[in-house]
């Protein structure tokens, strides 16, 4: 599955956005403008959207990939 096919996938099944996402990530406190909040684990950023938006591990460590600025 490509990297773009993730991210549709999760903006089908959520209605939202890799950036909608960026935005709440940014609200938690887990993303800053260059990427990774000092300190944030990708781990913590999985634990919440499997919790909060029921993605699976892939589609969340692609929400990850995209925070961090990897858009390819």
């Amino acid at each position: 599955m490509s990297f773009q096919a993730y991210l549709d996938n999760i903006q089908a099944r959520t209605g939202k956005t890799a950036d909608d996402f960026a935005a709440l990530a940014t609200q938690k406190g887990f993303v800053t403008d260059g990427g990774l909040a000092p300190g944030v684990k990708a781990g913590q950023i999985v634990d919440w959207l499997k919790t909060d938006f029921d993605l699976g591990h892939g589609h969340a460590m692609a929400l990850v990939a995209w925070f961090k600025g990897n858009r390819d």
